[in-house]
């Protein structure tokens, strides 16, 4: 049961974060300037909530560690154990985790965009230093953390930034036609590089925790072959959308942009049962 609930809150913690960071960068990089402050005050609710979720989630899962590593429910909530807990590598650096998450929470409610965005990207590098990703030691534990936090960005600029896309579209029809798809259309020539970023980042962080073993050999595996399955078939939706639908716009433009609407929110979908499936095995053995 502990087990479980870790999972639930690495999940709830992975969705939060990648959606403040998303939605933050959009409005904050990308984003026409005439629509930027539209955007801001669209997700600014949202992005309060899961930056609220992501600082409890933390505080819960260091107490849940605790209980995993005692002896159950009773441990979870023992000073003593907290103690032995944050001597650990992943206490260490989840202790880290819990400040940063609060500072960002905090800021979060001062209008602070910038330095949200910059926590939050803290955050996401924080978690290359915990999990299989730091099984490794010297130059080639430092090599596998920074491709894990490469790893990490690429997805949560990829998948966070999917809700953006689909207010720009509503956008389209209103008076800023103009700057929602020049916004757009930046979010699809970087997120080009995201995508290669989660593709060639996800392969070598593969290698280096299972080898060349065959991935169905274990559960780790097989769940891992299901994550690689799901994000080919958010590639190609992205791809469908990107080169057989917006050029359509000019056509057929209500038609296109509702099959484009409903096909990213199917990305959406498959983007959280991603990270569903991750949270699960990423707290499992890889052999």
């Amino acid at each position: 049961m502990l087990a479980f609930c870790y999972v639930g809150l690495r999940f709830i913690h992975f969705l939060a974060l990648m959606l403040i960071f998303g939605s933050a960068a959009f409005a904050h990089w990308l984003a026409d300037p005439a629509i930027r402050a539209t955007l801001q005050r669209r997700f600014r609710s949202m992005q309060r909530g899961a930056l609220a979720l992501a600082f409890f989630c933390a505080l819960l899962m260091f107490a849940v560690q605790g209980g995993m590593m005692g002896n159950g429910w009773h441990d979870v909530w023992q000073p003593d154990i907290w103690q032995a807990v944050s001597e650990t590598q992943f206490g260490s650096v989840w202790l880290w985790q819990i400040i940063i998450a609060l500072a960002t929470l905090l800021l979060g409610f001062m209008h602070q965009q910038g330095r949200v965005l910059l926590l939050v990207t803290a955050q996401l590098l924080l978690l290359a230093n915990t999990g299989h990703a730091a099984m490794h030691d010297g130059v080639m534990g430092l090599f596998a953390r920074i491709n894990y936090a490469v790893h990490l960005l690429c997805a949560a600029a990829w998948f966070g930034g999917l809700l953006p896309v689909l207010y720009c579209m509503r956008l389209v029809n209103a008076h800023h036609r103009v700057q929602a798809i020049g916004s757009l259309m930046r979010f699809s020539r970087y997120g080009h590089l995201a995508v290669a970023g989660v593709l060639i980042s996800g392969i070598i962080n593969a290698l280096f925790i299972q080898g060349v073993a065959l991935p169905w050999q274990s559960l780790y595996g097989r769940l891992l072959l299901v994550k690689c399955a799901l994000v080919l078939l958010m590639v190609a939706i992205a791809l469908i959308n990107r080169y057989v639908l917006v050029p359509r716009f000019r056509i057929h433009e209500a038609q296109s942009r509702a099959v484009f609407i409903r096909m990213t929110q199917a990305e959406v979908v498959l983007g959280i049962v991603v990270l569903a499936t991750v949270s699960l095995f990423a707290t499992l053995e890889p052999f």
